[in-house]
């Protein structure tokens, strides 16, 4: 996996997070059982793993650390320590020939980089448009998560991971389709 659409997908999420101020933490997003901070906190808590998961370790290794609000009282300060931890993680020179350990099986690093990737592509659109802020996701990133997601669609959807599609509307473009898939309606507005 090439890691620039680790770091893309890492720095697309940030620069939508800096629209994030304390007013509006506890705003709607499109996982409806959400507001922002608990997004942000899945996010987080999502790189606050990798490192850890790429070292091998296992869940039950790495215990109830990252349960609860990893965000505490200064959430933008927590994702730059976590955003930076993460990429230099995923860097590693073998890191992605590595075996990780998740809950639902053993992953090659890559393969769990990819995971990483797609979630951060996905909530980034969820935070944009809860922000009422650019939602366009680097085409590049789209066609990526696209291509990772679309063979096991069904098993994340079947996870819970998402809702039954969405239908995308007339004329949808890539992103729309991409978004669709993942259940949630291209449309969204708080």
């Amino acid at each position: 996996m090439d890691l620039a659409l680790v770091t893309n997908a890492i720095e697309g999420f940030g620069e939508r997070l800096g629209a994030v101020d304390a007013s509006r933490w506890g705003a709607p997003t499109p996982c409806s059982d959400w507001d922002v901070r608990t997004l942000v906190n899945h996010v987080v808590g999502e790189l606050l793993w990798l490192p850890p998961m790429l070292e091998g370790m296992t869940i039950a290794d790495v215990g109830d650390r990252f349960e609860g609000d990893v965000l505490g009282d200064d959430p933008h300060a927590t994702w730059t320590s976590a955003a930076a931890d993460a990429q230099v993680a995923a860097s590693q020179p073998d890191a992605q020939e590595r075996t990780v350990h998740l809950s639902f099986g053993d992953f090659a690093g890559s393969d769990y980089l990819g995971q990483v990737t797609s979630d951060l592509v996905i909530h980034c659109w969820d935070l944009a448009r809860a922000m009422g802020a650019d939602d366009q996701i680097n085409p590049v990133l789209v066609q990526f998560v696209d291509e990772f997601l679309t063979p096991q669609i069904d098993a994340w959807r079947s996870a819970g991971a998402f809702g039954p599609a969405a239908d995308p509307g007339p004329g949808a473009d890539a992103q729309d389709k991409l978004i669709a898939q993942t259940g949630r309606a291209p449309d969204w507005k708080p």
